[in-house]
C-alpha cells in the first residue's frame, strides 16, 4: 500500500507511478503524444502518478492560452476523474504553475520536500535542482525567482512578456550548458549533477532511506552509505527522446524507459 504522508490511502496492490522532467512544449509532439498514451493507457491502471516538475519546457503563469497547455490538463483531469491520484511537484521549468492550472487538471499540489509512504517504507520526493550546489550561478538564479516579490512581479508583466523573457532565458541556458561542455566537460558533468554532500545532508536530515528526484537527466540507482545506514538514490530520467517511468508496488521497484 502506498500512502501520501497525512493522506488518506490509496488502493492497496496497485502500482504507483513517477515521472519527471518531461520538458513538453509545441516542438515536440511526439514526445506529448507519447504522454498522451501513458496516461491514457498504464497510468490509469495505477493507484497514483506523481510528476516531479519540470512537465513542461516553461510555464509563465496559468494565464498561458497554450495548446499544450490545455492538451496536458485535459488529459491529467481526465486520469484524475477517473480515480487515479495526481500530485504535482514544481520543477526549475514550471514553479510558476499555479492553483488555477491545478484546479483544472485535478493536480494535488506538493511542497518542494514531500514525504510519502512507497510499499510501506517512507520515501523523500524532490525535483532534485536544489541538490546541485556546485552550481552557484543556477542557484543564485533559483533564489531570484522562487523570492515571492520577483514571482508577484513577473506574474503582472504582460503575457507576451513573460514569453519573451523564457524564451531568453531558455537560450541563455542553452548557451551556457554548451560553453561548459566546451571548456570542460569532466566540470560539466559534476556542476550540473546532485553534490554527494547535498544528497547525505539532505537524506540525514530526513531520515529516511530512500531519495526520489529528477532534474539532472542521468537516471540510475545509486547506494547511499549515511552512518552506516544503507540509503539509496533514485534518479527518474527525462522524457526527450522516450519516457522515464519508476513503477513502485509491493513486490519491486523498478526504473524502466517506454518505447518511444
Amino acid at each position: 500500500m502506498a500512502t501520501a504522508r497525512r493522506g488518506a490511502p490509496y488502493n492497496a496492490g496497485m502500482t504507483t507511478l513517477l515521472i519527471s522532467d518531461l520538458h513538453l512544449d509545441a516542438e515536440r509532439p511526439d514526445i506529448a503524444r507519447l504522454f498522451g498514451d501513458f496516461v491514457d493507457g498504464e497510468a490509469r491502471e495505477a493507484e497514483a502518478l506523481f510528476i516531479l516538475g519540470d512537465l513542461f519546457e516553461a510555464w509563465v503563469g496559468d494565464d498561458d492560452p497554450s495548446e499544450i497547455g490545455a492538451f496536458v490538463a485535459a488529459k491529467l483531469r481526465a486520469l484524475s476523474d477517473a480515480g487515479v491520484r495526481v500530485y504535482f511537484q514544481h520543477g526549475n521549468r514550471d514553479f510558476l504553475v499555479g492553483r488555477d492550472f491545478a484546479q483544472r487538471a485535478g493536480l494535488r499540489l506538493l511542497p518542494e520536500h514531500a514525504v510519502i509512504v512507497l510499499a510501506g517504507e517512507p520515501a523523500l520526493l524532490m525535483h532534485g535542482d536544489s541538490l546541485c550546489t556546485d552550481d552557484l550561478a543556477y542557484q543564485a538564479f533559483r533564489a531570484q525567482t522562487r523570492n515571492p516579490a520577483w514571482r508577484a512581479q513577473f506574474l503582472s508583466q504582460p503575457l507576451a512578456a513573460r514569453l519573451a523573457f523564457a524564451a531568453k532565458a531558455r537560450e541563455a541556458s542553452r548557451e551556457r550548458q554548451q560553453a561548459m561542455k566546451t571548456d570542460d566537460r569532466a566540470q560539466f558533468e559534476t556542476i550540473t549533477d546532485a553534490s554527494p554532500e547535498a544528497v547525505r545532508e539532505t537524506l540525514a536530515r530526513y531520515g529516511i532511506a530512500t531519495l526520489i528526484h529528477g532534474h539532472t537527466h542521468r537516471p540510475a540507482v545509486h547506494p547511499v552509505d549515511i552512518d552506516g545506514r544503507a540509503c539509496r538514490r533514485i534518479v527518474l530520467g527525462d522524457w526527450y527522446t522516450q519516457g522515464s517511468v519508476l513503477r513502485v508496488d509491493a513486490q519491486s521497484t523498478t526504473l524502466a524507459a517506454l518505447p518511444s
